[in-house]
């Protein structure tokens, strides 16, 4: 994407988070990663290429801990991530409208920053991770969570190549904190939530219970939930398209 300039923000522990970003006019669209996630995948890049063509800015980052940003990704739980995406909206905030496209965790993240930011006044969550460590806790086995609880650790999977992002339980601990305050502050954003209905990482029923709990508490909030043949990824050619619909027209 032509125009984009790479940038560094200082986090509150002084390591940098690093991203990219295009200016643009009229709408800017921010891209937010999911767990364990770089900056640039399929999605970013393709909502790169669109807001180009629409003249619109871009963002995306990487969240300190992981990617190109500064940081060990042990020293951070949910409450940093938060602040990362905070940082990264400060600089957007004076500028055109944004929309904010989430992706799994970054859903989330997401949906949190839309309350707190005026500026943003649409969001797209693909696969949203609500709760997603508190839930965790409760799938894993008995005797696996009491381990995790009482060393503090636990890997994110069997997968060897996971070996190096250990969880602390303090990620379980803020995630049910969170998840206390996701309808605390209920802007009417405009929001579509998509999900797939093979989602075998972040199960569909997470986004149904979302929608029913804000549906009871703001029956008139601007949501649409969409539940789409596909699995967590959501990037075959369909979701690519509809993903485009959603956010360029």
């Amino acid at each position: 994407m032509s125009g984009l300039h790479s940038f560094e923000l200082a986090g509150l522990d002084g390591k940098l988070i690093r991203g990219d970003c295009a200016t643009g006019k009229d709408r800017q669209v921010l891209f937010i990663t999911g767990f364990l996630s770089k900056r640039w995948g399929n999605k970013s890049k393709a909502l790169a290429q669109w807001c180009e063509e629409q003249g619109w800015g871009f963002c995306c980052y990487d969240v300190r801990g992981f990617g190109e940003s500064e940081g060990r990704f042990t020293d951070y739980t949910l409450s940093d991530w938060l602040a990362d995406a905070r940082a990264v909206l400060d600089l957007l905030k004076h500028g055109p409208p944004v929309t904010i496209v989430g992706n799994s965790l970054g859903s989330w993240i997401a949906w949190f920053m839309a309350q707190e930011f005026d500026v943003v006044d649409r969001l797209v969550l693909i696969a949203p991770a609500f709760n997603m460590m508190g839930v965790r806790a409760k799938q894993i086995a008995p005797e696996r969570r009491r381990v995790w609880e009482s060393t503090g650790w636990m890997p994110w999977d069997d997968d060897p190549l996971h070996k190096d992002w250990p969880l602390s339980w303090k990620w379980v601990e803020e995630s049910e904190v969170y998840w206390q305050r996701t309808f605390d502050r209920l802007r009417p954003v405009r929001t579509t939530i998509l999900h797939g209905l093979q989602d075998t990482a972040i199960s569909p029923e997470g986004s149904r219970q979302f929608a029913e709990e804000l549906r009871q508490r703001a029956p008139a909030f601007p949501l649409e939930l969409r539940l789409i043949p596909g699995d967590h990824r959501l990037s075959g050619p369909e979701h690519m398209e509809l993903l485009h619909r959603l956010v360029v027209e």
